[in-house]
């Protein structure tokens, strides 16, 4: 396994739909494991594949929640679901961030549940209902698939506030990527 670079906002295959998942092979199951090791050293609780450079319809999540439930798995080819009948209106407004804008954090409203329905490494398929904390990691990878970050839903002021916080990073260019400094790892 290995730590890959995370690419940062800026680079075409963080802004462009991943393609589809066709070959579940050595290299996807390679993939999947680099992915788990970089998301765990980032840290962070989800990772999806075009963060780490690769146009592909798979992410990772490993997430706690309130009960204490661990919810850890990868979604590739996955399909997510959030309407607005009463059981997925909005929740509240909560921060959020992202690898490929690290240091960042703003406000974004996403749906309180949501369901995934995917596969996994062995092409069995699953489906979660989630809510909370886990509802919002499934749908912040599932957008990286579809090419969009976090910082794209904003609304004002934390649209403008992002944006001049990339600016001042200088990100924003193709080729950007971020391994986590010692610091970092130990804080």
């Amino acid at each position: 396994m290995a730590v890959l670079p995370i690419i940062i906002t800026g680079d075409p295959v963080l802004h462009t739909p991943a393609n589809p998942v066709t070959a579940f092979d050595s290299s996807l199951s390679t993939l999947v494991a680099d992915m788990f090791e970089t998301m765990e050293e980032a840290p962070g609780v989800g990772l999806a594949a075009p963060q780490v450079g690769v146009s592909q319809r798979v992410f990772v999540y490993d997430w706690i929640d309130d009960d204490d439930t661990h919810w850890r798995g990868v979604a590739i080819n996955p399909e997510l679901w959030h309407s607005p009948t009463p059981l997925f209106e909005p929740g509240e407004e909560d921060e959020e961030g992202c690898l490929s804008i690290p240091g960042e954090r703003f406000g974004l409203v996403r749906a309180d549940r949501v369901i995934l329905r995917a596969v996994d490494l062995d092409q069995k398929p699953f489906e979660i209902e989630a809510s909370g904390w886990l509802a919002r990691i499934l749908q912040h990878e599932y957008d990286h698939l579809d090419g969009v970050l976090y910082a794209d839903r904003l609304r004002e002021p934390d649209a403008k506030a992002a944006a001049k916080a990339i600016r001042k990073q200088g990100w924003g260019q193709p080729g950007h990527s971020w391994l986590p400094t010692e610091e970092q790892l130990d804080a």
